[in-house]
């Protein structure tokens, strides 16, 4: 299964912007999928998780301004994010949540600046 996520950019403090990670291989239905972020200086962090079946789990620092979403029929898993901070402010990747031992790809990057 190879990941490619996009839609990262530049937002300004408040906005939204929505990432979408493409997975290729049959299995992806199978797994739970999770967006991690990666800031500066920082170790890669769980942000969002979501199992087969829909259900959502999300880190207390984006609880209730993120929204993690999948549509196993295009082997995709969505994140929206709203209400922007700059410490936001990170290279984005999906992988296999809390586990990630899919290949990393190479992420997108979502920068919170005024």
């Amino acid at each position: 299964v190879q990941l490619q996520a996009s839609g990262g950019g530049l937002v300004q403090p408040g906005g939204s912007l929505r990432l979408s990670c493409a997975a290729s291989g049959s299995i992806f239905s199978l797994i739970g999928m999770g967006w991690y972020r990666q800031a500066p200086g920082k170790q890669r962090e769980l942000v969002a998780a979501i199992t087969t079946d829909g259900s959502t789990n999300y880190a207390d620092s984006v609880k209730g301004r993120f929204t993690i979403s999948r549509d196993n029929a295009k082997n995709t898993v969505t994140l929206q994010m709203n209400s922007l901070k700059p410490e936001d402010t990170a290279v984005y990747y999906c992988n296999v949540a809390y586990t990630a031992w899919l290949p990393w790809g190479q992420g997108t990057q979502v920068t919170v600046s005024s």
